[in-house]
């Protein structure tokens, strides 16, 4: 209902804009075919007219814009506040549960192992608005050294089969080269766990995800992660790096997440002189996520 009604408050500003227009260009025009001896007079109607036009497009614009941004603000804020009170309620659920019941012990271990999990999602959470708070605040890097990217790749697979109980067909990765960088571990490492991530909740149906690496101009070692998924249209391959933003549609709906983890993966890429980009064939046909950092001599 909230975005609806948003929606309707663009189409009507847009159409106000669009009218004011309309109107000042009729009477301009009116005005030049009455007085068009009056040279002077001229000149500054159009500088005038142009200038009303100039602040009404830009009104419009910045108007436009920062409903937008409010949009994106609250789909962050409802999906955080998701993210944060799903965990927790199953926590309490679990201890209400031991503290009221007699649990046998292979259920009780059971119930440790869930909540242990829901802890973990909820840190996760914690933690990504955290880092992207730094991130956008341009904080300098904690920590810069020598890293072996073919074994941040490894780590982070192997924590993703076990955190979503897949085996090593679901996830695979194929080094392409050995490969050393210049920077953070936790932030490489991050980046990295979020592309996984994304791919995964993505996939539709029977997950497949490949990660690779390999050069580019032997300047650069590309990260690669490729899904078959649900695929991105076109239009959307550049936004989705935004603060907030999520695709939307009714798959957005469905799947769980804030909008932070692609704009904490091109952040990270960026921080490290590199860049991040994605690639898709459209709806349906998969997608690919790339990272790029320059080589470590």
């Amino acid at each position: 209902m909230v975005v609806a009604g948003r929606q309707k408050s663009v189409a009507f500003f847009i159409s106000l804009g669009v009218g004011l227009i309309t109107v000042l260009i009729l009477l301009y025009v009116g005005w030049v075919l009455l007085d068009w001896r009056e040279g002077i007079l001229l000149f500054f109607g159009v500088l005038l007219v142009a200038m009303i036009i100039g602040g009404i497009v830009l009104n419009t614009t910045f108007l436009v814009r920062e409903i937008r941004r409010n949009e994106e603000h609250d789909a962050f804020i409802n999906a955080v506040t998701h993210e944060l009170k799903t965990p927790v309620a199953s926590i309490r659920l679990y201890l209400q549960t031991l503290e009221t019941r007699d649990v046998c012990e292979d259920k009780r271990r059971e119930f440790y192992r869930i909540m242990l999990a829901d802890s973990d999602r909820l840190l996760g959470t914690i933690e990504q608005v955290l880092r992207t708070g730094r991130l956008r605040g341009r904080a300098p890097m904690t920590s810069t050294s020598a890293l072996d990217l073919d074994g941040l790749i490894e780590d982070c697979v192997v924590r993703a089969r076990a955190l979503h109980s897949l085996d090593e067909r679901a996830i695979a990765y194929e080094p392409g080269m050995q490969a050393r960088i210049a920077g953070d571990a936790e932030e490489i490492r991050a980046a990295i766990s979020n592309l996984l991530e994304n791919a995964i909740k993505y996939s539709s149906g029977n997950v497949k995800v490949s990660a690779t690496t390999a050069t580019s101009d032997d300047k650069y070692v590309e990260v690669r992660v490729k899904d078959t998924g649900r695929g991105i249209p076109q239009t959307e391959l550049k936004r989705i790096f935004r603060r907030f933003y999520r695709v939307p549609g009714p798959v957005a709906s469905r799947v769980t997440g804030t909008g932070l983890g692609l704009f904490i993966v091109r952040s990270v890429a960026k921080r490290h002189r590199g860049r991040a980009w994605a690639e898709s064939e459209g709806p349906g046909r998969g997608s690919t996520f790339y990272m790029e950092f320059p080589i470590l001599k």
